[in-house]
């Protein structure tokens, strides 16, 4: 990743002057066998594991975090369905089915380079298991599958994504469905424009869904896996803050060039007491929030206990407050012309502001339940 991610910074001014799609950046990861990140080698993918992403998303994302961002929500579905999965209580019948059943899925992405997205927002509530309206009817007859109704709001690589991954309920059930959208079936559509303040490269439009056919090989998780995955491995829903303090880094290493002089940047300033200053403030904030990231990483697993949950939701919000306050003290180490396009801070401190507001884990939701956590004891509260 780090040979690819210059590439990457090169390209990265222009999606976001235009609100393009990575696509030449995503051909290079398929090149590099990185859409198997999370796949096992026995599969042709290059065996990564949790950690394994998250390391490699952080160096992403300081090269390019809106490749970052949406490189998260296709490598999520393979840790969901691999790691994460085979660490649930599931019956036999149902492991054999999750084994097939994935195959598939691996094999779409090592041999003809399919991209999995992973639209989940529908905006009607914070909870990772709740407040989904959208439906899945079982089809009659012998194929089965699904007809699937429903819309997914900020549903990232709408435009690039072969496949869209949605959770959903099947009427008169009350567990979670996780299954798999052909981009291309009849019914499922791509609407509205994106123009957002930053992250402008995701392609984050809504996804529609109406009558949309599913095939019943695309139920990638046995009925409920999905439910049991959100309460007992809640890691999952923190994937996002890797890609944010990848761009803490990048805006370190764009600081520091100006600073020295680096690279056709001007005389160095690196001598001024007050820039020194401002310098030593980012280094704090980013040294704080990559050492709780890695001591959650260090300990991330199934069935946390309360303290590590809590550890969990606080390095979230170290990172996605972290972000924009490091972006700011950089505008103004950096001085005014930090500020003027094409701009590597300019644009870095818009994409840093929109960490905070990212479902399920927004720094809303995270704060909300930090300020309850250990002083009501007796109540069991899921994770999630």
């Amino acid at each position: 990743m780090a040979a690819l991610g210059p590439r990457f910074a090169e390209r990265s001014e222009v999606h976001d002057r235009h609100a393009t799609f990575p696509t030449q950046n995503w051909a290079d990861l398929r090149d590099a066998g990185l859409l198997g990140l999370c796949i096992p080698t026995s599969d042709g993918g290059l065996g990564g594991d949790f950690v394994a992403y998250a390391l490699v998303a952080e160096e992403l994302g300081r090269h390019c975090a809106t490749t970052a961002l949406t490189f998260n929500m296709h490598t999520a579905t393979t840790i969901l369905v691999g790691q994460i999965a085979d660490e649930l209580d599931l019956a036999t019948a149902e492991r054999s089915l999750l084994a097939e059943r994935r195959s598939e899925l691996r094999r779409g992405i090592v041999e003809d380079g399919r991209i999995h997205s992973q639209p989940f927002s529908e905006g009607a509530a914070a909870g990772a298991t709740a407040g989904y309206s959208t439906r899945a009817v079982p089809l009659d007859g012998p194929a089965g599958g699904y007809r699937v109704t429903g819309r997914k709001i900020f549903a990232s690589l709408s435009g690039a994504a072969h496949i869209h991954n949605v959770v959903c309920l099947v009427p008169g059930d009350d567990r979670i469905r996780f299954m798999g959208v052909p981009a291309d079936t009849p019914g499922a559509t791509i609407e509205g424009d994106w123009d957002p303040l930053g992250m402008r490269g995701t392609d984050s439009r809504t996804l529609v869904l109406d009558d949309a056919v599913v095939p019943a090989g695309n139920e990638w998780l046995p009925p409920g896996a999905f439910d049991q995955a959100a309460t007992r491995w809640p890691y999952f829903y923190m994937t996002l803050s890797f890609a944010y303090l990848g761009l803490m880094r990048g805006i370190l290493d764009a600081t520091a060039a100006y600073l020295r002089g680096d690279g056709g940047t001007g005389p160095a300033r690196r001598d001024h007491p007050i820039k020194q200053q401002g310098w030593a403030q980012m280094n704090l904030t980013y040294d704080r929030a990559q050492s709780l990231t890695y001591r959650v990483l260090a300990e991330c697993g199934i069935d946390p206990g309360a303290e590590q949950v809590r550890r969990a939701w606080s390095s979230v919000v170290t990172v996605m407050e972290g972000a924009p306050a490091m972006a700011s003290v950089a505008l103004q180490v950096c001085g005014g012309r930090s500020m003027l396009r094409p701009s590597y801070l300019e644009q870095a401190y818009r994409d840093a502001r929109c960490g905070a507001a990212m479902l399920p884990w927004s720094v809303e939701v995270c704060l909300d339940r930090l300020g309850r956590s250990g002083l009501y004891p007796e109540q069991d509260e899921a994770p999630v």
